[in-house]
């Protein structure tokens, strides 16, 4: 198996439209070398973004509802204009990094994006981890994989995760799970045991 350079961070990502709207997206994201590396799928719209306007940010929140509502419909969360590049970042993120894109590489069905920090700002403590938290990423990204995953290692995977949401999750964390619940049931799969009582 080959060993990752990095780790890889699951953060949001902010990027500019063309029409100059903010656009957040949820983004696992790696530092290599004190660059970070950003790798959007193609089409998208972070690719985009990136393509015409070659700065972006890097929210670094706890607020899991970002994270969820990305993928449910949930994405109207307010911004605030970036000190050093034209750009915003979440009202909401702990804090955040500016960053300057330095090099693209236009792979399938992968782009690289290789940027460098212009910035960076902190605005609240981090108050340390929660397993509710961590099982709501855990949970988009299995929601963000729908048509990739067998029913059956989906209700497999999420019975795990509600052992942590029903042992410490606060009301954002259950919000979001409900949202993630909402779209599995949408798409038409039936999961058992994934209400938080």
């Amino acid at each position: 198996m080959t060993q990752l350079e990095s780790k890889i961070h699951e953060v949001i990502v902010t990027t500019m439209t063309e029409s100059g709207t903010p656009h957040s997206a949820p983004m696992g994201i790696s530092e290599v070398d004190g660059y970070f590396i950003i790798k959007p799928f193609k089409p998208s719209s972070t690719y985009d973004n990136l393509k015409q306007h070659r700065q972006c940010v890097i929210n670094y929140c706890d607020d899991v509802r970002v994270f969820a509502g990305a993928l449910t419909g949930h994405r109207d969360w307010p911004t605030l204009p970036c000190s050093d590049i034209e750009g915003q970042y979440l009202a909401c993120a702990l804090s955040h990094t500016e960053l300057e894109i330095v090099e693209f590489n236009d792979d399938d069905p992968r782009a690289l994006f290789k940027a460098k920090v212009v910035a960076e700002h902190t605005h609240a403590p981090f108050r340390g981890f929660n397993r509710a938290q961590s099982a709501v990423i855990d949970a988009a990204i299995l929601v963000s994989r729908l048509t990739m995953l067998p029913v059956d290692k989906l209700q497999q995977e999420l019975s795990y995760l509600m052992i942590s949401m029903e042992k410490t999750a606060g009301l954002r964390e259950i919000e979001a799970w409900g949202w993630l619940m909402d779209k599995i049931k949408a798409a038409g799969i039936e999961i058992t045991g994934t209400d938080i009582k």
